[in-house]
């Protein structure tokens, strides 16, 4: 078993054919894939298994990928990847609203999805307690937020803090750079890794959006995530 062996993907598309695509070159990078082909039975495999990350196309019957989405993001933070229509832009935001990490539009390069996934599981692995992978100051704090990167944990005012992988990851790197302001660029940079990602700073601004409602910080004057227009934000 490789390297990437101890992950447990989920592809979950309606067209069996992608299933069995993104089956035959994850399981050539060493990932175990599970298979779905309906929001329904995403979410029953998602609740029976260990799954550290799901491919989820939008556009299915039944339960679509949108409405399985929200389902999932009340009771898990696994790391999603939207599988979407290129011509959907809507079906983006909507589902980055719903808590997705990413997207990949179709018709997609099977190595770019590999190489999203891979960005994804690079965060599951250095955040994920018991998984220390390298030197990182234990706790990172501002006011009345502390973020313990070894656990894994957000507390606001002493009140844990659910947050997904990318959303942790976004809040680190500005945690790091307290005080200074991070560019959009360095936030793509830092948070995603990959040659394929398209700077798209609409996927940035709905993840910020999302920590400011998590962290109730949501009025015209930002307590914590400040934005400064046309370079990017700060803490």
């Amino acid at each position: 078993m490789g390297e990437n062996g101890m992950y447990r993907i989920l592809a979950c598309d309606d067209e069996r054919d992608i299933v069995s695509a993104l089956r035959i070159y994850l399981t050539a990078e060493g990932y175990e894939v599970l298979e779905a082909y309906n929001g329904s039975e995403m979410l029953r495999l998602a609740a029976t298994q260990e799954v550290h990350l799901i491919l989820l196309d939008v556009m299915m019957p039944g339960m679509d990928g949108l409405s399985a989405m929200a389902e999932l993001r009340r009771t898990s933070n696994v790391p999603v990847i939207l599988l979407t229509a290129k011509s959907e832009d809507t079906d983006k935001v909507l589902g980055l609203n719903l808590g997705a990490d990413d997207y990949v539009t179709k018709p997609f390069r099977p190595l770019e999805v590999v190489a999203r996934v891979k960005a994804q599981l690079r965060r599951y692995k250095k955040y994920s307690p018991g998984i220390i992978t390298e030197k990182v100051p234990s706790e990172l704090s501002y006011n009345k937020l502390c973020l313990n990167v070894q656990t894994h944990e957000c507390l606001l005012d002493g009140e844990p803090v659910s947050l997904t992988p990318t959303e942790f990851s976004i809040l680190q790197v500005l945690l790091e750079s307290a005080g200074n302001v991070v560019s959009i660029e360095k936030l793509f940079h830092a948070v995603w890794k990959d040659e394929y990602y398209s700077k798209n700073s609409s996927t940035i601004t709905v993840h910020i959006r999302h920590l400011r409602e998590k962290l109730k910080d949501t009025s015209d004057t930002p307590q914590y995530i400040k934005t400064i227009w046309g370079v990017g934000y700060k803490i």
